[in-house]
């Protein structure tokens, strides 16, 4: 979701009246017998029994939805929660309860203004991708819709598993790297997680919205095969993993029309070949026409206000009426939001007011996950853990006496107790830049009582190096912050940060670099220091869970979701398609790169990346032996053992590629799967990884099948994507043929 300056056509309620605006004598008496709301039967035929007892007037309104806060002049609908995402009025006379939407994927965000809701943050989704733990992925997703539900909402606007084509899109940190099949995987369970509270989670943004600027108007370009193996297996595999109850379109083109009017994705693909069952909502601003909207696959107008007409309101209606969009397709329309309602519980287990938030449980789950997803990027030397008996540490920038830093846009979630850092730019769209209070510093002057830990805000380089000089190690915090519709304007650190990290590491020689940021970046200081521990934006509990990991308390295990380039030439566009100045210019993004995304396309093109995808260093250290695979009731299965080779207790995360000796893929070689293995010193574990079916096979887009070449393919057992203290070993696959959805074909 997002904002934009439009101008409303028309007053809404003149068009289509809200639920307020209908006197009860006008609506039809209530039934006698409700049996579509018979818990026995199954979802679709309570959707099926539903719909016979509404009204064309009661039908109109499932597919219309309203923004929660005032906009362009106008009042928002007093039905909706305050400064929320959106409203849909229910049918009360059919026990239908009306649906409450709330923005994101990291938790229960809030529109800005005076009354912001406060709510738990969980780190971005570049941090959960970084844990490479669907359980962690899970249990922050259960924790972000529990915080929905108390807070009366029963849709939240989460799912996002849009590929990084891009390293600079400012909406990465909301979504989970480049790999398709651990971004499924690991959305997926966050999606899984948000709708055990019987709350709907939408998946987005369907589909190739890889880049904010002119996000509104840009053409992705794409081949179809590429597609269905790069950004839309991401979204299948996180819809088969989750069972999402709805889909939200996006706002680029895709290969000419609009996402949101685009018959390709939404009535071929998702409903079609992936058997999507659920409703298919707008983004806020994305639809563009009414009879072309409804009839190539979008369900429902969210924030209709955002749009320049209220389409799905009496336009709709009047379509209807002529024909142009044909009855079935409403009564369609309808019947997979009431269908979802009732499949998600929505129905079974209404909403229930002064339901308590335990807020200290749930900061617990989110330091969780950041503990799990920080990465240990760097460590020479043994810099880190920090050693016991240090005299006086000097801690540099990033406001880290304040707090830490969080994300801008839809997804922002605004803490308890209020913003720790205040007046700073952006204050409006996608602002305001928000920190948490949770003080790295305080947190590491709580883990060394006896030291003398000294701040300097970093805004003087040259008196930050002297305050580092007289210190045994300096702790250096950069930050970066990118928000929705704010895209990296490079992959440099902003404010002259990389001069302040140069300065500091030349004054002293025991320098760690903590990174707060949106997305890859580049280091140019990156030999001048001895660690580099990438924090990502850590969410509720992050100063406390970044000195859980510089003192040693949590052994790091995260892993990269996403290469970090070494510089922007590496890219397959170096520079940014679009003006960011000029957000209305029509133009196309040529994906070139098709399905060779991130590490893929470093593979193909012979690229040394600054850090390769799935790299990650822990204070332990790891061997594998055992290396075997085996073809298994049609499934490649591989096995090995994972031993703790240090001193210290750790979790590895084992990564599987594979490569095919005689196919000819869209780059060297995929991720086929991976484990992270809890370890003791000494401990080893065996460990069986089943590859999905799909990674071994190139999407047909004629036939709409997977085919898997005859063949020897080379399993490739390692720490990253570059080969790091790999084994390999080969099996023969037999030829295959899967269906649209990755199953075995009949013969």
């Amino acid at each position: 979701m997002r904002f934009r300056h439009l101008t409303i056509v028309a007053a809404l309620a003149a068009i289509f009246p809200a639920a307020t605006a209908v006197a009860a004598a006008a609506e039809p008496p209530e039934p006698a017998q409700k049996p579509w709301l018979d818990r026995s039967l199954g979802a679709d035929e309570r959707a099926t029994l539903a719909l016979q007892a509404m009204t064309q007037k009661e039908k109109l309104r499932w597919v219309f939805a309203y923004f929660g806060h005032d906009f362009a002049g106008k009042k928002k609908i007093a039905e909706a929660l305050p400064q929320s995402a959106g409203y849909i009025p229910g049918t009360p006379r059919l026990g239908l309860p009306a649906l409450f939407e709330t923005d994101a994927g990291v938790g229960v965000a809030s529109q800005s203004g005076p009354n912001v809701r406060e709510r738990t943050a969980l780190p971005s989704g570049l941090m959960t991708a970084s844990s490479w733990d669907p359980k962690v992925a899970y249990a922050g997703g259960a924790m972000i819709g529990a915080e929905a539900r108390a807070s009366g909402f029963n849709v939240m606007l989460a799912g996002g598993v849009n590929l990084m084509r891009d390293p600079r899109n400012g909406r990465n940190f909301e979504y989970a790297g480049e790999d398709p099949l651990l971004a499924g995987v690991m959305v997926g369970q966050a999606i899984k997680g948000i709708e055990s509270n019987h709350v709907i989670s939408t998946l987005k943004h369907f589909a190739l919205n890889d880049q904010e600027t002119g996000r509104n108007e840009l053409d992705a370009r794409i081949d179809k095969a590429a597609l269905r193996m790069s950004d839309l297996l991401a979204m299948e595999l996180a819809f088969e993993q989750s069972g999402a109850g709805s889909v939200m379109c996006a706002y680029n083109r895709v290969n000419g029309p609009y996402s949101c009017e685009n018959a390709y994705l939404l009535n071929d693909v998702l409903k079609r070949d992936w058997g999507f069952k659920g409703f298919v909502m707008s983004d806020w601003g994305a639809v563009h026409s009414t009879v072309a909207a409804a009839n190539n696959g979008l369900d429902q107008q969210s924030g209709s206000e955002f749009d320049k007409s209220p389409y799905f309101a009496g336009a709709l209606m009047e379509a209807v009426k002529t024909g142009a969009v044909p009855q079935s397709r409403l009564d369609d329309m309808v019947h997979r939001i009431v269908r979802t309602m009732f499949a998600k519980g929505l129905v079974d287990d209404p909403l229930k007011e002064g339901v308590a938030i335990d807020f200290d449980r749930n900061g617990a789950v989110s330091r969780a996950t950041a503990e799990a997803g920080m990465v240990l990027l760097k460590n020479e030397g043994r810099a880190l853990p920090l050693a016991a008996g240090l005299r006086t540490i000097a801690v540099i920038g990033g406001h880290a006496d304040a707090g830490v830093l969080s994300g801008g846009g839809s997804s922002q979630v605004y803490p308890r107790g209020g913003m720790a850092v205040k007046g700073l730019k952006p204050d409006t769209w996608p602002g305001p830049v928000v920190y948490y209070p949770s003080s790295p510093l305080r947190a590491i002057q709580a883990q060394a009582p006896d030291a003398r830990v000294v701040f300097d805000d970093g805004s003087d380089p040259a008196r930050a190096a002297r305050v580092a000089a007289q210190a045994d190690v300096a702790l250096v915090f950069a930050n970066q912050w990118v928000g929705e519709a704010n895209d990296a304007a490079s992959l440099a650190l902003p404010d002259g940060q990389d001069a302040l990290v140069d300065a500091v590491a030349g004054a002293n020689k025991r320098t760690v670099v903590v990174l707060q940021n949106g997305g890859p970046v580049a280091m140019p200081w990156l030999a001048k220091v001895p660690a580099v521990l990438e924090a990502w934006y850590p969410g509720t509990s992050g100063g406390e869970a970044i000195a859980n990991v510089l003192f040693g308390k949590v052994n790091p295990s995260g892993h990269l979701p996403a290469t970090f380039p070494a510089s922007e030439q590496q890219l397959p566009r170096p520079k940014l398609d679009g003006d960011p100045k000029n957000p209305e210019l029509q133009f196309a993004v040529d994906y070139h790169e098709g399905a060779a995304v991130g590490y893929k396309w470093f593979d193909l093109k012979g690229h040394k990346p600054l850090f390769p995808f799935g790299h990650g260093l822990s204070y332990t250290t790891f061997a594998y032996s055992g290396l075997a695979g085996q073809v298994k009731d049609g499934r490649l299965h591989v096995r090995f053992k994972v031993t703790n080779t240090g001193s210290v207790a750790g979790k590895d995360v084992p990564q599987v590629y594979v490569a095919p000796a005689g196919a000819k893929w869209e780059a060297p070689k995929r991720l086929a799967g991976w484990d992270k293995v809890a370890l003791q010193p000494g401990e080893s574990k065996d460990v069986e990884v089943t590859v999905e079916p799909r990674v071994l096979g190139m999407f047909d887009e004629a036939s709409r099948t997977w085919r898997i070449a005859r063949g020897k393919y080379k399993l490739v057992l390692a720490q990253d994507a570059a080969g790091t203290g790999a084994s390999s070993v080969t099996v023969d696959v037999p030829a295959a043929v899967l269906d649209v959805r990755g199953k075995a074909q009949k013969r």
